[in-house]
């Protein structure tokens, strides 16, 4: 019998709207199987809003129940909404064609390949079989390929591929997974890898270097375990030292790599397959991840990955080597050069990395929108997030209250857009450091199409507070009035959003650098937000900051800013032998002149330094990177801090870390005992005296898992409950979220620009 059955008496019609993360996940299938299973009449469809069904029959009610309870897995459902209508006596149910119209809805972020798709995907007997392509309604991209809501095949970059007659016979089918499957494709009808999986994979067996294209763009691969390789790699990508994410085919092989607990074990498992942050328990080449003792592991989650590990093991028929550990482990790091986008054409990859990769493997799928694989971390127990990117987005944050649309621009490095709609805040992925005119392209392209699918109106855009940035360009050259942020006030905002703190807040901003209301180069702050606005209660000691930006690069000059600021200055020649300049950076550090700084940040620089750990940086953080991975036992001895007036100066840890007397484990080991223990001091000194019982910890600085676990603990112990970030990057790739937030309450509490 057909859906609806018999109507007898007492039926009656419901009209239900499902908001939420409800297109592109099998929504309307999983309705139409359950609306048959309870013998309802009706209809199903997408549209701006989410999704919109009626249902007729005695089981309407019960429906609705079911579907609260069980949705598809990659579903996530905000509201149900429903109203009594008059009934129809339909006896049919249907799922509609997609209506347009204003966007209310959202899409789901691209999904690692399900467990039915990899058997099918190794099934000699389906049509699927070594297809890299394969996917159905609970797996494979959507956020990669879609240009518009809602989401239907023609609003993807798979409209131009027709289905074959079984690929249009499956998606008819409604007991099949792939009915409605957006993606669905197959080798007669879908897209095409360039080159053979076994090509590929001898090419990585004889040493070479593989660009692969994947869901949101290329890799750079090569065999994790060969040192040759990977220096080579560093070479022909000119990435000194910044350490390699590794891909491994699963679980088993993760676990003979780094040391995994049960939190790691879930994120790597996820269907977001971020690249999750470990401590080492076995080398890789050393190039991999020089200086550090954690490595990025990424498990395969792409069908194409899956067919290279299947390849190198040697292609075994036996389902069971999906399990089991394989001696083969791929570095796979973004396909992108000096800090520019992440490649995702073809042509461009053909061009830009024909100097870099032995071997470039595209196929025939444009990639709508840029991922980069996300960053996932253990941080004080949770999970935190210092890239969020591929498999995270476009999913929103939630907002404590609803509000205005709102645009945020970011700072300049790790860039993130975000747009608010309703109660929700949606942060875009990761853009990256705003230092060229790809980047800046790459910036305008995100806010463009975030506004565009969101079919959002902002009432104001947020930027930074410093005058010079392209973002607070960018933010000025719109029609919208500009609302700009201090760049410590946005990090604790940040922290007020995705925690949905509605009040005050107060919050340390531990960081590198932003710029301060005085114009100064702010970097270890205690803040208080409300209302929109914000007030600085608190600050670390000024220290010298010889050279401004050239500081960040070179640590040894904040070694030197350290000594002159004790009065040694006289030091620097004998302790930095190595850099000609230290005697002359000295005089210039004791100047009245000198530009000076509150930096934790470059604390970290100038102990990194001191201590003979790290005297130049290739990258951002290096030295603080270093430092932690020799930190074993953190401790702190009585009186390497003081504390006045909301003003905390660690003079006498430096003091303490120049006589010269520890080794680098001891020094490291030191001084993060003892920043855990200042830090914590200062911020329970303002806690108390406002009788606050939370308090936001964000910056760059707390990605320091030392750190922000022994700031846990010390809070927690005090009775104070310290909020983290969980969602958006505590660093400033959580900035636009923050910027957002303080705009919205400003005009809420009465801002007009």
């Amino acid at each position: 019998m057909p859906p609806g059955g018999s109507h007898a008496g007492g039926m009656e019609r419901l009209r239900v709207r499902v908001r939420g993360t409800v297109q592109g996940v099998g929504f309307r299938p999983f309705v139409y199987s359950l609306a048959h299973k309870f013998r309802l009449g009706g209809f199903v469809r997408n549209d701006g809003e989410g999704v919109l069904l009626e249902i007729e029959g005695e089981g309407a009610r019960e429906f609705v129940a079911a579907l609260r309870r069980g949705p598809p897995p990659l579903a996530r459902i905000d509201a149900v909404e429903m109203q009594r209508i008059p009934a129809l006596a339909e006896t049919i149910f249907s799922i509609e064609v997609s209506t347009s119209g204003e966007t209310m809805t959202r899409m789901s972020a691209d999904a690692a390949v399900c467990e039915e798709c990899l058997d099918d995907l190794f099934n000699p007997r389906t049509r699927f079989y070594h297809y890299p392509f394969v996917n159905c309604t609970h797996c494979g991209p959507r956020y990669t390929l879609t240009r518009r809501l809602p989401y239907d095949r023609a609003q993807t970059s798979m409209a131009p591929f027709a289905m074959c007659e079984d690929c249009a016979h499956d998606y008819r089918d409604p007991s099949n997974r792939r009915f409605h499957a957006q993606a669905i494709a197959c080798p007669r009808c879908g897209p095409r890898l360039d080159a053979p999986i076994d090509r590929i994979v001898g090419c990585i067996h004889e040493g070479g270097i593989v660009a692969l294209k994947g869901i949101g763009g290329f890799h750079l691969m090569c065999d994790a375990r060969n040192e040759e390789v990977v220096s080579n790699l560093r070479r022909r990508k000119q990435r000194e030292a910044k350490p390699f994410a590794v891909m491994v085919a699963n679980l088993a092989t993760a676990e003979r790599i780094g040391v995994l607990n049960d939190a790691s074990r879930e994120l790597l498992l996820s269907a977001a397959r971020p690249i999750v942050l470990v401590d080492k328990s076995m080398d890789l080449a050393p190039s991999v991840a020089p200086g550090l003792s954690r490595i990025g592991l990424i498990l395969a989650y792409a069908p194409t990955h899956h067919m290279l590990f299947h390849a190198a093991a040697g292609k075994p028929a036996s389902p069971s080597w999906r399990e089991a550990p394989i001696d083969f482990a791929l570095v796979a790091t973004s396909a992108n050069m000096n800090g520019a986008p992440l490649i995702v054409d073809d042509a461009e990859a053909r061009e830009k990395l024909r100097n870099v990769a032995d071997l470039i493997v595209g196929f025939d799928r444009v990639i709508v929108a840029r991922a980069d694989d996300s960053i996932a971390t253990i941080i004080a127990g949770a999970p935190a997030y210092p890239r969020r990117g591929r498999g995270f987005i476009p999913e929103p944050i939630e907002l404590a209250t609803d509000g205005p649309d709102m645009l945020a621009l970011g700072a300049h490095l790790k860039t993130t857009v975000t747009v608010t709609r309703g109660r929700e805040a949606f942060v875009s992925t990761h853009i990256g450091d705003l230092d060229d005119r790809a980047s800046v392209r790459y910036h305008a392209e995100t806010v463009a199409r975030m506004l565009d699918i969101l079919d959002a109106r902002p009432a104001c855009v947020a930027c930074d507070l410093h005058p010079d940035l392209y973002t607070t360009r960018a933010a000025e050259a719109t029609a919208l009035p500009v609302f700009r942020a201090q760049h410590h006030a946005a990090h604790i905002a940040a922290i007020a959003a995705e925690h949905s703190i509605e009040g005050p807040l107060i919050g340390a901003a531990l960081d590198g650098f932003g710029y301060g209301e005085d114009g100064g180069a702010w970097g270890g702050e205690l803040m208080l937000i409300e209302n929109g606005a914000w007030r600085r209660i608190g600050h670390l000691a000024y220290v010298p900051l010889p050279g401004g930006d050239r500081a960040a690069r070179s640590s040894w000059r904040m070694g030197v800013a350290l000594l002159a600021h004790l009065g040694r200055g006289a030091e620097a020649a004998a302790r930095f032998p190595q850099t000609p300049m230290a005697p002359q950076v000295a005089r210039l550090a004791s100047s009245r002149g000198c530009v000076r700084t509150t930096s934790l940040g470059r604390l970290f620089d100038a102990a990194a330094a001191l201590l003979g750990v790290c005297l130049e940086q290739s990258y951002e953080g290096q030295a603080a990177m270093e430092l932690e991975a020799l930190c074993r036992a953190p401790h702190a001895t009585p009186e390497l801090f003081s504390l006045m007036d909301g003003v905390l100066d660690l003079s006498p840890l430096f003091s303490r870390l120049i006589d010269g007397t520890l080794s680098e484990i001891e020094g490291a080991d030191l001084f993060h005992g003892a920043l855990i223990e200042a830090l914590s001091a200062w911020i329970l000194c303002e806690a108390r005296r406002r009788s606050e019982k939370r308090v936001a910890l964000s910056g760059g600085c707390l990605m320091n898992a030392t750190l922000a676990q022994g700031l846990v603990v010390r809070l927690r112990e005090k009775g104070v409950e310290p909020l983290l970030a969980r969602q958006a990057p505590s660093n400033d790739g959580g900035l636009s979220l923050g910027q957002a937030f303080l705009a919205r309450e400003a005009l809420n509490a009465g801002w007009s620009g």
